[in-house]
């Protein structure tokens, strides 16, 4: 599996959109010098950090960061209008391969730039064939959120049922379902209400399920079957691993808080209080929960207690995963600027991600969890959450699940995927049926 897993996520073959139009650059400065750099933000909650990140920047250098900010919602067309134009951004994001098909013709190559030989992961770069095209610049994972004061309470228990002392043994779906259902049972020794917190099955709080826990029996489909994501080929699945997919939401479903018949009035919220309020001793979420434990009144977690287990399903070979890593955001450089400030665009990313004032700037000004090596264990966001992303990134003895819910198909998909699941929790549907729902939509939803 892990010989199949890497070769698929550094050799990804992706088909070249075409995107036609002129683009007019504004010429560099005497004798190739460049003064100045245009850069397109993608996210308007941090545009106040980016005018930082210039005045910063222009004050070291002398260059000068010229940085807009599209509209939420409205990158993808902010972007295609300014290309046309000589306000053209010389760095630009896109959101993964299906991104890159469309704006191919845009990005350089950047295999020998600074940033990509320091990339700590590079199969989650955007490549094809021998060149690199996106850089991922932020990372998240997601898995199963533990709380260690009460799994080590667990193994000190004198009756139970396991052999396993330390949360480091559980390493197969086998010794997670007999941890957890042996906790489920002694539950009130343990001071908890279940196990697991409540599966929120609400209609739009469904998305760990449809989307996240989906991921990960998808991707390990398309492992096996070597798909290009821009072909056509992802355009329709087979749910091999619908009974590992079951096999773990049963599990959730199962012990939990919250009896199955209810959890379609469960909202993510409340999900998470219960595991901040010491209810329950595991949630399934990502790092962007910490704040979701740590900020809740009443909280009785510590920091120092919450860490990640990787979501086993009961696959060959699971004891070489790791938690579910990825990225929606990766840098472009645009191959239509002139070399010089192509240059002068991998100069300041360098500078942004390697120079302490840079890398400052990244961890407590935008919140990011940069995967670059340039970066200690200490120069990461002040969470415990980012800082286990961070373990499972640098953990060369696994490989981290990658994101591909970028191609899955519509919102509409994924909601009536989640509408299934709430049924079978619930009774009113069979898992045949569940997966038959699942294969024929995704094929409906593509045409395919």
């Amino acid at each position: 599996m892990k010989k199949r897993i890497v070769a698929i996520l550094t050799v990804i073959c992706l088909a070249a959109g075409v995107f036609s139009g002129c683009t007019r650059m504004k010429p560099a400065g005497p004798e190739g010098t460049v003064t100045e750099i245009r850069y397109l933000n993608f996210k308007p909650e941090i545009a106040e950090v980016y005018d930082e990140i210039s005045r910063v920047y222009e004050e070291e250098t002398g260059i000068k960061l010229i940085v807009e900010t599209a509209a939420s919602g409205t990158y993808e067309s902010t972007l295609t209008a300014r290309m046309a134009t000589d306000e053209a951004p010389t760095i630009f994001q896109i959101n993964g391969p299906i991104g890159y098909a469309s704006w191919a013709e845009y990005c350089a190559d950047l295999k020998n730039t600074e940033l990509y030989k320091h990339l700590t992961d590079k199969s989650l770069a955007i490549t094809k064939n021998n060149g690199v095209y996106g850089i991922p610049y932020v990372v998240e994972g997601y898995g199963i959120i533990y709380n260690k004061a009460i799994l080590n309470k667990y193994f000190s228990l004198p009756n139970r049922n396991t052999s396993y002392n330390y949360v480091e043994e559980i390493t197969s779906f086998a010794a997670l379902k007999a941890v957890v259902e042996d906790m489920q049972a002694r539950r009130a020794d343990l001071g908890i209400q279940g196990v697991f917190a409540s599966t929120s099955l609400k209609t739009g709080e469904d998305w760990r399920w449809q989307t996240h826990l989906m991921n990960i029996p998808v991707t390990l489909e398309f492992l096996d079957k070597n798909i290009d994501l821009t072909g056509d080929k992802y355009k329709s699945i087979d749910f091999t691993y619908s009974e590992n997919f079951k096999n773990i939401f049963d599990l959730y479903i199962n012990n939990s808080t919250t009896d199955k018949a209810r959890l379609g009035t469960v909202d993510v919220t409340t999900s998470m209080a219960e595991f901040a309020l010491g209810k329950c001793a595991m949630v399934q979420n990502g790092n962007w929960g910490a704040s979701q434990i740590l900020g809740v009144s009443g909280n009785t977690v510590r920091a120092e207690d919450i860490g990640f287990l990787p979501i086993y399903t009961g696959t060959r070979g699971e004891e070489n995963l790791g938690i579910s890593i990825g990225t929606e955001n990766f840098i472009c450089i645009n191959a239509k600027a002139s070399e010089a400030q192509q240059q002068a665009a991998a100069d300041f990313l360098w500078w942004l991600f390697s120079s302490e004032k840079g890398k400052k700037l990244v961890t407590e000004g935008l919140g990011f969890i940069a995967p670059f090596d340039t970066f200690s264990a200490e120069e990461t966001p002040d969470d415990p959450l980012a800082r286990e992303v961070v373990r499972w990134l640098n953990n060369d003895k696994v490989i981290n699940i990658p994101w591909n819910f970028t191609v899955f198909p519509s919102q509409t998909y994924k909601e009536r995927f989640g509408s299934a699941l709430l049924k079978y929790a619930q009774g009113a549907m069979n898992w045949e049926q569940v997966k038959k729902q699942a294969v024929d939509e995704w094929k409906k939803e593509f045409g395919a």
